[in-house]
């Protein structure tokens, strides 16, 4: 299985009891109805420069549902043809296997730089296996930032569909990850838009299959040509699904255009302990052990994830050290997995936690990531120390698979090596 097919589950599932304790911070979470348009506020503003043939920008901000080359281009080019006197311009900024608990930290980098007229949201799939309370400091932490930096930007939420998912839907009701951005949206004014609940439907209607039929030997039946094959995986849609989704944004927006434009109203927190602070620090050469290499830009992994992480640190030799102080409630480094990554050996206010393996079951190759390193800490100064530690994790969960495929190097599974580019802090760095 791929990585962008990667569920986030990096947050814990809180139910029952803890669910109680934890809605003293926040609303008491209950499953919403579903609907596959609910209007709110609209987009008053992004339609309004639309229509006058002005310059916009719209955002796709999301995991790889949002990076497949689906609903993303097709609605965009339904903007441009709709309103073409209006020069569209994209901003993408979807990572596969992330949610919001990693995009309210790179929201500034990723999207708000970018001066976005419209963000379309995604992150109901990879939030799935979040708390309610998490999910709403996540993404409350992104409206907020959005709004306080410019309160013209429109937002829309969207629901995409995961197989598992149908068993809320076709009762009615929305998953628990989109049933906690309503009750976010609710609150907000934010539109949202279904289209797990459409696909969910047509699937009822015999109209589209989630994934093939598979005869007595578990082998994939052909799909009827009169059936929509949304996926292969129950996740990401190919071209049908796709095109579900697409049909049902695109009618949806046409529900939204009438507002009138002006600036939105940001309310008090729904969460008073919301990641609005959330950020991305550089990881500076004063935190740095002298064993540490900046790779460069303009090859290898430095280029291919420069977009995201503009300087990559990487250091290989066991011992070699990151220290650096913050001011804040949590802190994670946002870093490489990968073939050759090796453990981390963290060190939070003087107290060492077990090594951190940073290679899993997706490491066939290399992957943005989060490293945790404290979270849900008292808001005060904290000391951290991430050390390479000397012995290699157990790569065999990838290394069984692949040794029988043809090029299988074993040499490309070995090494200690950390790659960090960047501190992800809710609070701020305090240099020295």
């Amino acid at each position: 299985m791929r990585p962008w097919i990667f569920i986030a589950t990096s947050v814990l599932t809180m139910i029952g009891c803890a669910v109680v304790k934890a809605a003293k911070l926040g609303p008491e979470y209950k499953p919403v109805p579903a609907r596959v348009v609910q209007r709110r506020d609209g987009l008053g503003n992004v339609f309004a420069k639309l229509k006058a043939g002005r310059a916009v920008r719209i955002a796709y901000f999301g995991g790889s549902i949002t990076a497949q080359d689906g609903w993303r281009v097709k609605t965009l080019d339904w903007f441009r043809k709709t309103y073409p006197a209006s020069p569209v311009t994209e901003i993408n900024a979807a990572i596969g296997g992330t949610g919001s608990d990693l995009g309210v930290y790179r929201f500034r980098q990723d999207v708000l730089r970018h001066r976005p007229d419209l963000i379309f949201v995604e992150f109901s799939v990879n939030d799935g296996g979040a708390s309610p309370q998490d999910i709403w400091r996540g993404m409350e932490g992104i409206v907020r930032q959005a709004w306080k930096a410019d309160p013209t930007i429109d937002i829309c939420y969207v629901y995409t569909f995961r197989v598992g998912y149908e068993q809320d839907l076709d009762k009615g009701l929305a998953p628990r990850a989109a049933s906690a951005d309503e009750m976010l949206a609710e609150h907000y004014g934010i539109p949202s838009i279904n289209m797990a609940l459409r696909t969910a439907e047509l699937a009822r209607e015999g109209k589209l299959f989630f994934t093939p039929k598979k005869d007595a030997d578990g082998k994939n039946l052909p799909v009827p040509e009169e059936v929509i094959h949304f996926s292969d995986d129950g996740v990401h849609p190919l071209e049908g699904g796709h095109q579900v989704y697409a049909d049902v944004i695109t009618s949806a927006l046409a529900q939204m255009a009438t507002p009138k434009p002006g600036p939105h109203v940001l309310k008090p927190p729904l969460m008073a302990d919301n990641w609005e602070q959330a950020k991305i620090a550089p990881l500076e050469p004063w935190m740095l052990s002298r064993g540490w290499k900046k790779l460069s830009a303009g090859a290898g992994l430095g280029k291919q994830f420069h977009n995201r992480l503009p300087e990559i640190w990487e250091a290989a030799n066991p011992g070699e050290k990151i220290t650096f102080r913050f001011r804040g409630r949590a802190a994670q480094l946002y870093d490489l997995m990968g073939p050759d990554a090796g453990q981390a050996l963290i060190t939070l206010d003087g107290k060492t936690g077990a090594p951190r393996s940073r290679f899993d079951k997706f490491s066939s190759y290399h992957r943005l990531a989060a490293l945790s390193i404290g979270g849900g800490l008292e808001d005060a100064l904290h000391t951290v120390t991430v050390e390479v530690h000397p012995e290699q994790p157990d790569r065999s969960i990838v290394t069984e698979q692949e040794k029988n495929k043809p090029g299988f190097d074993p040499a490309k599974y070995d090494g200690t090596v950390l790659r960090v580019g960047a501190v992800l802090v809710l609070g701020e760095i305090v240099r020295p």
